[in-house]
């Protein structure tokens, strides 16, 4: 212990020592943080409350959401913890310093994967923490179900984790050298897989299928469906039913079995480690061999237009992208989120619902452009954020450069708007195909996609620019700084504020045509008003986080460890 004690020091000292760029952002951070999630907890109080108050079926349903809510944590730590063991057990800056001290490789490996645990779930832990709770609140838990809650998710979080360890040891010591890197293609594959199976189990869509229930009682037979005993979050789910159920002895002998779990996975990884970890970094270090090549971009016309240091420089992006598999490797993981999420509209029963099928396929294909536009935001947050970041110690090459620090942003703006622009608008289309929408609708949606795209991908940019971290190991990283938390609720704010412009003037112009009758001038002067308005607000959208992010990013001293190289 003293040796695993001495390896995480570094690291518990970082963050005593780290600069937070003053109070004034450690409270805005705060502040943001604490108002999520006070969000989440009365939204969860909220829906709690109502399932209450139908009869029979809200108790089933509240335990059904809780269900859901334990397999879809579990997910996202696997997703997580799959990504942060890559990167902190094989591709971290400091693994030859670690690797020369005298402690044992299976020691090494235990503190490192202590180091990917907390990263992959700390933030996960904290906002699951509010729906549980609300549960307590609303079946009086006691005492006893709160202190069952921090152990369930924390053991929960500690045996995802350590599942993700053993899978990426195993498959750095399989793949040939110079291939490591690579494993994220693997990992890509692995976790399309993963979620679309997770999902698949909780079968969301049988909530709203009348003919799956003929009779209240099959319907509630299948709510009551239960999941495999032989999964932790079968285990975790038990233990808080039956505490708020007033068994909490048997609430007890489930956390003992996550217990043992938890203790059983870890003994088997440090055997694991012991054995082969080593020999893993070993192999990490080599050379790497690029697994896709890009084609000869160098002389492309397209490229004609722009200058020969932008072209040069445009050149250099897309070879990088190419070269860094922990990059574009992850498409497989935004492709598995876009089958899944079209899949759920391919099996929603409009057909089947008792409101008018038209009405909501309308309503739906409304509210899908707000969903896609999430789905950009994530996205955006995972590549076009940490653009400039991942330039790393190479940055003040850009500096002596000749070219402008504002040519610089837009050539990485573009260079993920064309892409991101092109993948929303199938995801729209494609959507709306399924919900077999009018005219109008896919029309308003190709077109505020249009306009929502650029916006985000420019607030991805320019904040990301605004608040760079050249000293971030990975991507992942930076997304998780102040700027990155900036992106995300500036981003939120700008399309929650898109979408209310234009759900009223939506609402009438649709109801006019359900009617069949005229809408009076005023009213028509109110509509094009606030479509110009949400217009004008993604155009400054576009605009501002842009010159924002170059004023910033040109008024920046660079830090001696990005200059020093």
């Amino acid at each position: 212990m003293n040796h695993i004690t001495t390896l995480l020091t570094p690291r518990l000292l970082s963050f005593k020592n780290a600069k937070n760029g003053g109070k004034g952002k450690l409270i805005v951070f705060g502040a943001l943080g604490v108002a999520f999630w006070g969000g989440l907890f009365v939204v969860s109080l909220r829906v709690l409350n109502y399932f209450q108050s139908i009869e029979e079926l809200g108790n089933i349903l509240s335990w059904k959401l809780m269900s859901m809510t334990l397999v879809i944590y579990f997910s996202l730590l696997i997703f997580s913890s799959l990504l942060n063991a890559l990167s902190t057990l094989y591709l971290s800056k400091d693994l030859l310093l670690v690797h020369s001290t005298p402690a044992p490789g299976y020691q090494i490996f235990f503190a490192r994967w202590i180091e990917s645990a907390a990263d992959s779930s700390w933030m996960i832990i904290i906002y699951t923490l509010p729906v549980l709770i609300s549960y307590g609140i609303i079946y009086d838990g006691g005492t006893f179900y709160y202190f069952l809650i921090a152990w369930t998710l924390l053991l929960l979080s500690v045996i995802a984790s350590i599942i993700s360890a053993v899978v990426v040891m195993v498959a750095v010591v399989v793949m040939p050298p110079g291939r490591v890197r690579s494993i994220f293609v693997l990992l890509g594959l692995m976790l399309f897989l993963m979620l679309y199976l997770a999902f698949r189990l909780v079968r969301p869509e049988r909530l709203v299928d009348p003919e799956a229930f003929e009779t209240v009682l099959s319907y509630l037979s299948i709510l009551k469906t239960p999941s495999s005993p032989f999964l932790p979050t079968s285990w975790a789910y038990d233990a808080l039913y039956a505490t708020l159920n007033g068994f909490a002895r048997d609430g007890f002998l489930d956390l003992m079995l996550l217990f043992t779990c938890a203790g059983a996975m870890i003994s088997l990884a440090v055997i694991i480690a012991d054995a082969i970890y080593v020999k893993g970094v070993s192999k990490s270090q080599t050379a790497r061999k690029p697994l896709l090549k890009p084609g000869n971009v160098k002389n492309a016309r397209v490229l004609a237009f722009l200058s020969r240091p932008a072209q040069a420089y445009v050149v250099k992006e897309i070879k990088t992208f190419f070269r860094d598999q922990t990059q574009w490797s992850q498409i497989f993981l935004i492709l598995a989120l876009i089958v899944i999420y079209i899949y759920n509209f391919k099996v929603l029963p409009l057909d089947k619902s008792p409101i008018k099928t038209v009405y909501l396929q309308n309503i739906l294909s409304f509210l899908n452009m707000g969903l896609a536009s999430f789905v950009l935001t994530a996205v955006t947050g995972r590549f076009a954020y940490p653009a400039v970041s991942i330039e790393g110690e190479a940055f003040w090459l850009v500096r002596s450069a000749p070219i402008k620090i504002r040519t610089f942003l837009w050539i990485k703006f573009f260079i993920y708007f064309i892409p991101l622009l092109i993948l929303t608008e199938l995801l729209i289309v494609a959507t709306n195909l399924m919900l077999d929408v009018e005219t109008f609708m896919m029309v308003l949606s190709v077109i505020t996609i249009l306009f929502i795209v650029p916006a985000v991908v420019s607030l991805g940019v320019g904040l990301g620019a605004a608040y760079p971290d050249f000293n971030a190991e990975n991507a992942a990283q930076a997304i998780t700084s102040f700027g990155g938390l900036m992106f995300m609720m500036v981003a939120a704010i700008y399309i929650t504020v898109v979408i209310v412009l234009e759900a009223s003037p939506v609402y009438h112009i649709y109801m006019s045509g359900v009617f069949n009758r005229d809408l009076p001038l005023a009213r028509w002067v109110w509509i094009i008003g606030s479509f110009a308005l949400a217009a004008g607000v993604s155009i400054l959208a576009v605009i501002y986080p842009m010159k924002y992010g170059e004023k910033k990013l040109s008024g920046k001293i660079l830090d001696t460890s990005v200059v020093n190289i």
